[in-house]
């Protein structure tokens, strides 16, 4: 299990309007989001891959410091989990079939 961080700014655009004096991150950009550090660290393009699951369990706010923890590509699937301190906010799984082509 690997592990990296994404903080989502206090500022962050997407949460403009996304609600009015509550702020959330929204789930489509906290998956995007951790879909492309994943990308990243592992250097690596999930694009032609398929999402099997994903779960948004706790919202997420402008200004968190996202954990996010993740499977390698060994299985042909990564499994993640997102953390904001001690609660789980996101986990999927996204197959990765036999993917080498750098981000």
């Amino acid at each position: 299990m690997a592990a990296i961080e994404r903080f989502f700014a206090v500022d962050h655009p997407a949460a403009q309007g996304h609600f009015p004096g509550n702020p959330i991150i929204p789930g489509a950009v906290l998956l995007s989001e951790t879909l492309r550090a994943i990308e990243a660290s592992l250097e690596i393009s999930l694009s032609p891959g398929q999402l099997v699951s994903a779960k948004f369990l706790h919202p997420t706010r402008p200004g968190d410091l996202v954990g996010i923890e993740y499977s390698d590509c060994a299985s042909g699937a990564i499994k993640f989990a997102c953390s904001v301190g001690q609660k789980t906010v996101l986990t999927g799984v996204v197959k990765c079939e036999a993917i080498s082509t750098p981000v």
